[in-house]
């Protein structure tokens, strides 16, 4: 399993980027996958708690059924619009992929098995798009983009 802690451990400065696009917003976008093999998009607040990152939903809602049958996930920070003309000021947006694993009994209650962690953002002058994406098994990885 890779906690959130794993990340920080590995790749502490981008971890501290990830992180504060997640604290920066309270909503967040999650991905699960329906009964029928469908992505299902719901809103979701989530935590980073004691090196972990965690996330429940409520009794009998879909996202948690989903992720009961199927516990793979993808979550995406809130997107903001970059100020018109200060596109260098744009502080990206920010993913997280993983499996979802039951906290406790009570089954709504989740926390990450992280399998992905991606930045996207503009470089200092705004002339290219960074995707930089850290992985258990490659580390941290980076793609410049015109």
């Amino acid at each position: 399993m890779t906690t959130w802690r794993d990340v920080e451990e590995a790749a502490p400065e981008f971890a501290r980027r990830v992180r504060g696009l997640f604290d920066a917003h309270r909503h967040k976008t999650l991905a699960t996958v329906r009964r029928d093999g469908a992505p299902r998009i719901s809103g979701i607040e989530v935590v980073f708690e004691e090196g972990e990152l965690v996330f429940g939903s409520m009794p009998r809602a879909r996202k948690g059924d989903d992720l009961k049958r199927d516990p793979r996930f993808a979550l995406h920070s809130a997107t903001v619009d970059p100020i018109e003309g200060a596109e260098a000021e744009w502080p990206g947006e920010a993913k997280i992929a993983g499996r979802a694993l039951p906290v406790g009994t009570e089954g709504d209650s989740f926390r990450a098995d992280i399998t992905e962690v991606v930045h996207t953002h503009l470089n200092p002058e705004a002339t290219l798009l960074v995707v930089e994406w850290w992985t258990p098994k490659d580390g941290l990885r980076r793609v410049d983009r015109e």
